[in-house]
C-alpha cells in the first residue's frame, strides 16, 4: 500500500488545517489507519487512529478536542482535521496503514510526511 500525505504549510497560532493521506489500494478499507508526527529532535508520536470501519477514533491527550481524524473509504483517503493549532503542533506528519490498536500502535505501511509548521 502506497500512501500519500498532503496539506501541510505554515500557518498562524489558532489557525486551523485538513492534512489529507491517499492510500493506493481499495485494501485500505480494511485497514486501522493512523496519523503520527515527529518534531525536530523528537521522537515520532501518535496522534489519532481511526478503525477501518470508521466506528471508533483514538487521539493523544495533547490533541484531544482540538484534532478529529475521520475516513472516506470510497475515496481510500484519510483525514486530519486540525483546529486550534500550537506552536508544540509543529512537525512532520505521517500516516500510516494497516495499524494495530494498542498502548502503543504499530502499523505496517508507511507514507511520506508533510510539514507543518505552526508560527506564533
Amino acid at each position: 500500500v502506497q500512501l500519500q500525505a498532503s496539506g501541510g504549510g505554515l500557518v498562524q497560532v489558532g489557525d486551523s488545517l485538513r492534512l489529507s493521506c491517499a492510500a493506493s489500494e481499495r485494501t485500505f478499507s480494511r485497514y486501522n489507519m493512523g496519523w503520527f508526527r515527529q518534531a525536530p529532535g523528537k521522537e515520532r508520536e501518535f496522534v489519532a487512529g481511526i478503525l477501518w470501519s470508521g466506528g471508533s477514533t483514538y487521539y493523544a491527550d495533547s490533541v484531544k478536542g482540538r484534532f478529529t481524524i475521520s475516513r472516506d473509504n470510497a475515496k481510500n483517503t484519510v483525514y486530519l482535521q486540525m483546529n486550534s493549532l500550537k506552536p508544540e503542533d509543529t512537525a512532520v506528519y505521517n500516516c500510516a496503514a494497516r495499524c494495530t490498536v494498542a498502548a502503543v500502535w504499530e502499523c505496517a505501511y508507511w507514507g511520506k510526511g508533510t510539514q507543518v509548521t505552526v508560527s506564533s
